[in-house]
């Protein structure tokens, strides 16, 4: 039996991960001037968005290991940009809020990354843009759902 191939030119997941490239490129070019990284932005944003969560919460919500995001949050903290209690408030949770340093660094890295999704999503009127959100929102959950092998 033959196995089906991969046509990279018609391939939704390769012109995917092609745009996920694109749009890292294009935010890491846009926050350089300001000192930060995507990890750094994204921490910052989720931080505003979700005040407290823990060091586990914001490496799952920012696609970083526990290690990488301990060290992003001591170096924000030695920074003054968030805070952390010294000693954990439940079990080992340590929450993190932003400071107002935190947040006015969170309010130029989030408008520069906006004018990044802006000309991304520019050939798209918002119902386009809300499809295109839907489409993308729609393949993340098929991929979280159990395939059938797993659940055999």
């Amino acid at each position: 039996m033959r196995q089906a191939r991969i046509e990279l030119d018609s391939s939704v997941g390769y012109v995917l991960k092609e745009a996920a490239s694109a749009l890292r490129v294009a935010m890491e070019e846009a926050l350089r001037p300001l000192g930060m990284t995507v990890t750094h932005y994204s921490c910052l944003e989720l931080l505003a968005q979700r005040p407290g969560m823990s060091n586990s919460e914001l490496a799952r919500g920012t696609f970083v290991t526990r290690q990488s995001m301990n060290t992003l949050l001591q170096q924000l903290e030695r920074d003054g940009i968030v805070t952390r209690p010294s000693a954990p408030t439940t079990g080992k949770v340590l929450p993190t809020t932003l400071t107002a340093a935190g947040r006015r660094q969170r309010e130029a890295a989030s408008a520069a990354v906006r004018q990044v999704e802006l000309r991304m999503t520019s050939g798209l009127d918002d119902e386009g843009r809300a499809a295109a959100f839907r489409l993308l929102r729609g393949m993340v959950a098929a991929l979280r759902e159990p395939t059938a092998d797993a659940t055999d």
